[in-house]
């Protein structure tokens, strides 16, 4: 993958600066490639609020995890996290840390969604705090968190998994998916009136011998309140334009050259081929795809 950045940005910025409430987003790892990437959007003007970045609420730490921070984003909780997950904790450690230490003493309003390779293998935590605006909550896979507050309803979180999960390409466009996934009118509420999901969105992908603050991808999208334009659907133009995601059949993957030698699921347990779920083939030649074929 190219070294690629792209940002829309529409308006003049503000100089205001403001700590802001941030509603869906995803974190995730890839075990084979050794991927880490994070995706998210919220109905935060990031003109008004003066942030330089629209990816802000995402640190990848390349080849070994990703850190998502958010409701109310304390950027020194989101360094404390970051200099945890350098130092070799796992994703339940670190957001045990952050509970017991948070720099206010008020984790009751954070949410956090972090994903890391421990010795080669995914591992996923999260913490929703009690007192974060609803609707509020979490989704755990074996490579992947999905978190938001001030959201619709469950579905958004629901679509936004299934999206992922049924995504044949690769990480990066396995994290657009999921966004697309809340690509809905109010996912976020406030934006409700604004008739988009959102007002800014991002992804980046990290490969395992990036720099630290330099992934490999990235694209996002900021858009002013009150303007009408869906962030999701721009960084999807922009993604277009920078990625290709291949979509094999199940047919295709069955009838290379190379022979198919087993199948496992993503904790690594061999198994027969199974409709609706995430699979990797291994071939004779030593190479592996990820599979999800979706019953007729």
């Amino acid at each position: 993958m190219s070294h690629n950045i792209i940002i829309l940005s529409i308006c003049i910025i503000s100089s205001n600066f403001l700590f802001s409430q941030d509603t869906f987003s995803i974190v995730a790892v890839d075990s084979i490639t050794g991927e880490v990437g994070s995706a998210g959007a919220s109905c935060v003007d990031l003109f008004q609020a003066g942030l330089p970045t629209d990816d802000f609420l995402g640190v990848l730490v390349p080849g070994v995890g990703a850190i998502n921070t958010q409701a109310y984003y304390l950027v020194a909780n989101q360094n404390n996290a970051t200099n945890k997950m350098q130092q070799g904790l796992t994703p339940t450690q670190i957001i045990q840390w952050l509970v017991a230490n948070d720099v206010q003493g008020n984790s009751a309003i954070r949410q956090y969604g972090i994903t890391a390779l421990i010795n080669g293998s995914p591992q996923a935590a999260a913490h929703t705090g009690t007192a974060t605006n609803n609707y509020k909550n979490h989704i755990l896979g074996p490579n992947y968190s999905i978190q938001g507050n001030i959201l619709l309803g469950q579905q958004i979180l629901d679509s936004m998994e299934s999206r992922f999960l049924a995504e044949e390409g690769d990480l990066a466009c396995k994290l657009m998916a999921a966004l697309q996934g809340a690509n809905i009118v109010g996912a976020d509420t406030r934006c409700a009136a604004n008739g988009t999901s959102s007002l800014f969105a991002f992804v980046k992908v990290a490969q395992p011998a990036d720099a630290m603050n330099s992934p490999s991808f990235i694209a996002s999208v900021r858009t002013p309140n009150n303007s009408g334009i869906e962030p999701i659907d721009s960084l999807q133009s922009i993604f277009s334009q920078m990625h290709t995601c291949s979509e094999a059949s199940i047919e295709e993957l069955l009838n290379k050259d190379k022979e198919l030698v087993k199948i496992i699921d993503f904790m690594g347990r061999e198994t027969n081929f199974k409709p609706n779920t995430a699979l990797i083939f291994i071939y004779s030649d030593g190479t592996r795809e990820r599979v999800i074929k979706l019953a007729d």
